[in-house]
């Protein structure tokens, strides 16, 4: 079992930047790929952005060139470095860690981004 927790999520202003953070209580380094989801209210959760055991990186089209992952395997970290923050960036981001025969869900970090 491995517990992710996000941190980093806030209100910022449209244009600003945030990085948030997914810390696991053991190693990603097992896990096919790490990801990054949103749900802002009434819509459904999307993949936004994921990360592969070799590095390869997979970005939703509408956060393509402005958000970046990354892995820190030593620090069983994943991160999303969010850049050119839109209103329609409003949601709750959730980090995600999918192994073949597992995945698993941290609780969540809100980033409000106002106009």
């Amino acid at each position: 079992q491995v517990q992710l927790v996000e941190s980093g999520g806030g209100l910022v202003q449209a244009g600003g930047s945030l990085r948030l953070s997914c810390g696991a209580s053991g190693s990603i380094s097992s896990f096919n790929r790490m990801g990054w989801y949103r749900q802002a209210p009434g819509k459904q959760r999307e993949l936004i952005a994921a990360i592969y055991t070799e590095g390869q990186t997979n970005y939703a089209d509408s956060v393509k060139g402005r958000f970046t992952i990354s892995r820190d395997n030593a620090k069983n970290t994943v991160y999303l470095q969010l850049n050119s923050l839109k209103p329609e960036d409003t949601a709750v981001y959730y980090c995600n860690a999918a192994g073949r025969y597992n995945n698993y869900w941290g609780q969540g970090t809100q980033v409000t981004v106002s106009s």
